[in-house]
């Protein structure tokens, strides 16, 4: 029986799935390092780590996704990324519109959410309609 190759994956899609997964296991694991990020001044909250390890194991299971699933269920995995980080984006920036976070943390948590945004439109870019990579020049 022959072995079926599993199709190759836009780099896009591995460095989404590596950023959930970076994300992911720090928030699992290392909850109050991230917290202490956003709100160094502050008193350890038991809500926020139960909240990170709770977006934590999500985040995990999302970038797992992203490197197991193949073809309209992987699609559908982008284009939620899309609406998952779009909404990490608005909340990260209105947080800072309405002062809830130091500036500086809020501006550096929108750029991220930002650029992870991006990144899920890219790859959703670059996932064709059959599951594998756009055609593209070959340098």
């Amino acid at each position: 029986m022959a072995k079926q190759r599993a199709a190759r994956r836009p780099a896009s899609v591995y460095a989404l799935a590596g950023v959930r997964l970076f994300n992911g296991v720090t928030g699992l694991l290392a909850p109050t390092l991230l917290i202490r990020r956003l709100e160094p001044d502050r008193e350890l909250s038991p809500a926020a780590v139960y909240a990170f390890r709770l977006f934590g194991i999500r985040t995990i299971l999302l970038g797992l996704d992203l490197l197991t699933n193949r073809g309209e269920r992987l699609r559908e995995d982008l284009r939620e990324g899309v609406l998952i980080h779009g909404s990490d984006t608005a909340t990260a920036a209105r947080l800072r519109i309405r002062g809830q976070l130091p500036p500086r943390t809020a501006a550096l948590t929108t750029v991220i959410s930002a650029t992870n945004t991006i990144l899920a439109a890219s790859a959703a870019a670059d996932v064709s309609a059959t599951g594998r990579p756009r055609r593209g020049k070959r340098k």
